[in-house]
Parts: structure tokens; C-alpha cells; sequence
């Protein structure tokens, strides 16, 4: 790209910048707090690219005096220092000017939202349960090592072991920005523990990403929510068989997409003290409705973009775990590792890191940069 081009590009940036610097401070923004939210978001987006702004045109400008140095000076230690400015300037500016690109491309409004992980096992009986326990314990470790908050708000434990069905919370910076990669079928083949002949079955899972809904994103009437409680069951001693921790909400939501009224039904059993469950359960009910209200949204973006990696469709088989071969390969862009072991233990950076740059490079092919 020539300078000009993206100098014409970034003009207009570090004015915007200075505008909503000003207007997070103003108290009539403080006092409307959706709008304020959605400044201060863009506020931090500006600062990354007001920065790297400014380092740009800090490189152009000594590339150009050292070549007006050059051109002009004849004393040769003057010469020498312009001839090691424009050196070091020209060889700066390239990965600088990708670095702006990328940070040029419109970020997805929902990447720093924390995330509601949910994992179903589907085909494959008591063996997908199981895999769908891997898959939790998989995420849990990675998560953690991101230094990211992982929590369990509901699950349904499978008959051999793992789940039928487990829900995380996950709280942390950029969240759904790294694991909303994650949504679709995950496909395993390997030898069950109860398979006597040493077959490998083929058995698979759900996994569903879905970012969490902040309080001011889905207008809810909490006068019409009807609560439950109940004593949770389980480990935890005599608390679980005296005090009604267990919440159970039920509301009923107005689908603006079909007009039809549909109840949801909520459980959280995740601690032992119920106003916590109950402020849990709220959340899951906010992210619930603004998923559903936001998948036409998302539809549009897939249809619009139609990358590989993050279409949204939740159907989609994206990657294999085949344990004999001790493989990992990802279908959306064709990469394959033998290092599933790791892998399962959490250590899934490398492949997301792979899915990102494919996805940047189709962004970038897209927006023409």
C-alpha cells in the first residue's frame, strides 16, 4: 500500500480520538450509560490506533528528512547518520503498516464480551459424554493458563462419567474475541473404555460459544421472572440437604424474530448461597435472549464475510480428535498436529492462533487493504 493511501486512511483518527477522549468525561454521557459504554469501547479501540498512528507518521517523516539529507548535505557524518535514519525507518514501516491494517479492519462489537460455554455430547451414547468431559476439562485448562475465570453454572453428568450437557462461565479480557473459534461439532475417534474388541468408535460434540450479555444489552421485566428454589443435591455435606439453594426461573420472551412467546426455563445450582445463583441465572437468561435476538445479526455477518473460520454456524464439523494417530486436525483450514495428548490438556494456542491469521487474511482480502 503507498503511504498516502494509508495516511488518507488514518486522517480523521486522532481527531475522533481527542473528540471521545473529551466526551467520556462530559457528565451528560457518564449519566447515559449505554452510550457511555459504547464510547469508552471505542475509546480503547482509537488508542491502539491513534498510537501506532502516530508511530507511523513519525517513521515517514524521518524517512523523508533523511532523504532530504542526504540529498542536500555533504558533511559525512551528517550523511552517515541520515543514511542509518532512513535504514532503520524503511525497514520499521512494512510490518507497522500490517499491524495498522489489521487494527483498520472493523473489530467485531462482541470480541471483548466474557462467554457462556456450552457443551453438549451428541452422537456416540455414554463415549460422546465422556469426549464432551474432555472437551470441558480441555477448555478449563486453557482458560485458566490465559489467567481467565472458569466456572461451572449447570451440568448434567453422563451415566459411564463426563456430561450430557455442561455450561461454563468464563470472565477475562478479549474473551469471545479467542474462543468464539470454538463453536461447532468437535468430532473424536478412538477405542471407548467400553468397547471389549478395540474398535475405534467414531462419537461427537456440541460446543456453542456464546458472548454474555451485559446488563443494558436485553431489556428483561424481572417483575414477570417466576422463581423456584430448591435443594440442590449432590456433594456438599448437610448445607445441600437443609437449605434451598437450587434456583429455577421461568420468563416468558416475545421471539422478535418469529412474534412467538416462548418460556425459558433456567436452573443454576453453581454455590451454595441462592442470591448468588439467582444473580447467575439472570445472567445466563440475559445472554440467552440476547443471543437469539442477535443471530440474524450474525447470520448477516457470515453471509456478508463468509469466512471459513467464524461463520456462526453452530452444525458445522470443524475439527477431528483421532487417537490412535494422535492427530488434531481443524477442516476449516485444513491444519493438522500430532500432538493431541497436549492438545486435550489445554494447550489448543497454536491452532487458534492459525484460525485467526486465516481469518485476518480473509478480513484483509475483503476490506481491500
Amino acid at each position: 500500500m503507498a503511504e498516502q493511501s494509508l495516511l488518507e486512511r488514518l486522517d480523521g483518527i486522532e481527531a475522533r480520538f481527542e473528540e471521545v477522549s473529551t466526551l467520556i468525561t462530559d457528565p451528560a454521557v457518564i449519566a447515559d450509560m449505554k452510550r457511555y459504554v459504547r464510547l469508552s469501547k471505542e475509546y480503547k479501540d482509537l488508542e491502539r490506533l491513534t498510537a501506532l498512528t502516530r508511530r507511523y507518521r513519525e517513521l515517514t517523516d524521518n524517512i523523508a528528512e533523511a532523504r532530504e539529507i542526504l540529498a542536500t548535505e555533504n558533511d559525512p557524518e551528517m550523511r552517515e547518520m541520515a543514511r542509518e535514519q532512513l535504514d532503520t525507518s524503511t525497514a520499521a514501516l512494512p510490518g507497522l503498516e500490517e499491524e495498522i491494517k489489521l487494527q483498520l479492519i472493523p473489530a467485531d462489537p462482541e470480541d471483548a464480551k466474557n462467554v457462556i460455554l456450552e457443551i453438549r455430547g451428541g452422537t456416540g451414547g455414554d463415549e460422546a459424554a465422556l469426549f464432551a468431559g474432555d472437551l470441558c476439562k480441555m477448555y478449563t485448562r486453557y482458560c485458566e493458563s490465559r489467567g481467565w475465570t472458569v466456572a461451572i453454572t449447570s451440568a448434567s453428568e453422563g451415566a459411564a462419567g463426563g456430561f450430557k450437557e455442561v455450561v461454563l462461565s468464563v470472565t477475562g479480557d478479549g474473551v469471545y474475541g479467542v474462543l468464539k473459534y470454538e463453536s461447532g461439532v468437535h468430532r473424536v475417534q478412538r477405542v471407548p473404555a467400553t468397547e471389549t474388541q478395540g474398535r475405534v468408535h467414531t462419537s461427537a460434540a456440541t460446543v456453542a460459544v456464546l458472548p454474555e450479555a451485559d446488563p443494558f444489552d436485553v431489556e428483561i421485566n424481572e417483575g414477570e421472572i417466576k422463581w423456584d428454589t430448591f435443594r440442590s443435591g449432590g456433594a456438599g455435606g448437610q448445607n445441600v440437604n437443609k437449605v434451598e439453594s437450587g434456583v429455577r426461573l421461568r420468563y416468558n420472551w416475545k421471539n422478535p424474530n418469529t412474534g412467538v412467546v416462548e418460556e425459558i426455563l433456567i436452573e443454576c445450582t453453581e454455590t451454595r448461597d441462592q442470591p448468588k445463583n439467582k444473580e447467575r441465572a439472570l445472567s445466563r437468561l440475559r445472554t440467552f435472549i440476547y443471543d437469539k435476538e442477535h443471530q440474524k445479526y450474525i447470520d448477516d455477518i457470515a453471509s456478508r464475510r463468509k469466512t471459513l473460520v467464524s461463520t456462526g454456524d453452530r452444525s458445522a464439523k470443524i475439527r477431528t480428535y483421532n487417537y490412535p494417530q494422535g492427530r488434531i486436525t481443524d477442516h476449516r483450514i485444513n491444519y493438522t498436529i500430532y500432538n493431541l495428548q497436549s492438545f486435550v490438556d489445554g494447550d489448543i494456542q497454536d491452532v487458534i492462533d492459525h484460525l485467526i491469521i486465516a481469518e485476518n487474511a480473509e478480513k484483509l482480502k475483503a476490506a481491500e487493504l
